[in-house]
């Protein structure tokens, strides 16, 4: 036993020297750098660590949240249910409380593999209740608008001064979060196309833009203006991406707002 641990002992002093003689050159050379450089070199290094773990903890913290929006009726908490469990609740569903959950895509469901799941946030049309949607607006990685594409035209002043809203809030301005402008119910034969909806929309903002610009700033509750000024407004002039989609939540024909989740939550 004695005779073991001596051996051990003259070893780990072998190891030790050759590890002094590996050393002692670099030893030598770090005495001749001269201190400022010496300093300069370890700055870079630790603010290069730093940044590399701040770049690690943003992609980590990227959000996953999706924010469903839009007037009361407009089928959001339709599509809620048809994103979380592939059911359409039939009939009419119209919530006073946000719907709120965090889950995998009804339709990734029986895929393999580990895939990210989806914190998604119905905010009730109600006016009353819209004050809710700035509280969540900030957390948002995309948000998906939703227009009844059935009675679109009685209803487009009042959806758009909401779109105007978001279109305009700071947080969706700055951070440049997404906007999908969901199309809903267009399985009915009688709906608005897309392209009928993003046109009648882009007119209805561009008057909305014209009559609070003439308001006093005072008055405004919008944190940015719309559009280019002396240039009718058009989705692509905002500062974040906009896209037009259709859906129908009582169908489950939900695959282009699906697309729109994934390609701004990554599974």
């Amino acid at each position: 036993m004695e005779e073991g641990m001596e051996r051990w002992k003259v070893q780990l002093e072998d190891w030790a020297g050759q590890l002094r003689e590996l050393l002692h050159p670099c030893l030598q050379y770090v005495h001749q750098i001269p201190p400022a450089q010496l300093y300069a070199a370890i700055a870079v290094l630790s603010l290069t660590a730093l940044f590399l773990l701040s770049l690690r903890l943003f992609k980590r913290k990227k959000s996953n949240t999706i924010v469903l929006a839009g007037l009361s009726g407009s089928g959001k908490t339709v599509l809620f249910h048809q994103l979380r469990d592939g059911s359409s609740h039939q009939g009419t569903v119209t919530s006073m409380e946000p719907n709120e959950g965090t889950f995998v895509l009804h339709s990734e469901t029986s895929k393999k593999g580990k895939i990210r799941p989806v914190h998604v946030i119905d905010v009730p049309g109600h006016s009353r209740l819209r004050p809710k949607l700035d509280e969540v607006l900030p957390l948002a990685a995309g948000i998906v608008f939703v227009v009844d594409a059935l009675d679109f035209l009685p209803n487009c002043r009042s959806a758009s001064e909401y779109l105007y809203d978001i279109l305009t809030n700071a947080s969706v301005v700055k951070k440049k979060i997404p906007i999908c402008i969901l199309c809903n119910k267009t399985d009915k034969v009688t709906a608005h196309t897309k392209d009928f909806i993003r046109k009648q929309l882009e007119k209805e903002l561009d008057k909305l833009r014209a009559s609070r610009s003439a308001i006093s700033a005072a008055d405004i509750a919008n944190d940015f203006t719309l559009g280019i000024s002396g240039e009718a407004f058009a989705f692509t002039q905002c500062h974040n991406r906009v896209t037009v989609a259709e859906a129908s939540g009582l169908t489950g024909e939900i695959a282009q707002v699906e697309e729109f989740i994934r390609e701004h939550v990554k599974p």
